[in-house]
């Protein structure tokens, strides 16, 4: 396999961009770096749960088919899946779909078919509801901030409700009285088969699938889908049972119908920027498998 080299970058030309992606990190993780004491249930979740450092989306990739003039000397040299040619440097999309193809192909299949299923607008953020019901205070997981409606209210909320949770890694965090409740039962191996382009946790997802492709997607699209999933997760968050008002975040109160109609109607633009995102992914997937 040749790797398509489509656009050769000077060096005056690649050193800002790395630099540029750099500085827009930095801006994003800041408050997380700094941050002591407890965790913050929205801006923090995104490093806990998905367990890509802030130094790994710092460091910017161009992606396939571009070459890096004046950079075989540089630290990206030794970069995993690079190689060095006449002095420039770019991905080794040979030795990159060798380690990763399988990966590449998975996440070609499960985002095209989240993304050709029908969405589905009313689950109402009960998810992270289940994840507390019947729960002790020491098994809650946002410990720190009482639950709006107090636990008991908080069960007759999930008790009165149709929870039909379609995302396995949300599910498989409901409490073990919560998930009998749940009209799906997803599981790891049902992902492809289960998941829509609705569920925020799909739409945050994006974030992950983009990241476990590099370096063989450009940086900025990493980063896209980390801002897209950070905004999701505010909205996960204020629809939660949590009372997160201290930290500027004003509930959304799925237990009553304003509140599930603002919910679905929030839930509904960030499905359709889910979309775009897993259509540029997907395109990220067919640029690779195209050089196979």
């Amino acid at each position: 396999m040749t790797t398509v080299v489509a656009r050769v970058l000077a060096r005056s030309e690649w050193e800002p961009e790395a630099s540029a992606h750099a500085e827009r990190v930095d801006r994003l993780v800041a408050g997380h770096l700094a941050r002591h004491g407890r965790r913050h249930p929205v801006e923090d979740f995104l490093w806990q749960y998905y367990r890509y450092r802030p130094a790994q989306l710092r460091r910017w990739h161009p992606g396939p088919g571009v070459r890096l003039a004046d950079a075989a000397g540089t630290p990206r040299a030794e970069w995993r899946w690079y190689r060095s040619v006449d002095g420039a440097v770019e991905l080794d999309t040979a030795a990159y779909l060798q380690a990763r193809g399988d990966t590449v192909r998975f996440v070609r299949d499960l985002l095209t078919a989240t993304r050709e299923r029908p969405g589905f607008f009313g689950c109402f953020g009960l998810h992270e509801w289940a994840m507390v019901y019947r729960a002790t205070p020491e098994q809650i997981r946002h410990t720190g901030y009482d639950l709006r409606l107090g636990p008991e209210g908080t069960d007759a909320v999930v008790e009165a409700s149709q929870v039909r949770c379609s995302h396995y890694d949300a599910y498989r965090f409901f409490t073990p009285p919560a998930r009998p409740l749940n009209l799906l039962a997803p599981q790891r191996d049902t992902q492809v088969e289960m998941e829509q382009p609705a569920c925020l946790h799909a739409g945050m997802d994006c974030y992950k699938w983009a990241f476990k492709l590099a370096p063989g997607v450009p940086s900025e699209l990493v980063a896209d889908a980390f801002e897209l999933a950070r905004e999701i997760r505010e909205l996960d968050m204020r629809a939660a049972p949590y009372d997160l008002t201290e930290l500027g975040y004003e509930p959304i109160r799925i237990e009553t119908p304003e509140g599930r109609a603002e919910y679905a109607a929030q839930q509904r633009g960030f499905a359709q920027r889910s979309q775009a995102m897993r259509a540029r992914i997907i395109e990220a997937c067919d640029r690779l498998l195209d050089q196979a």
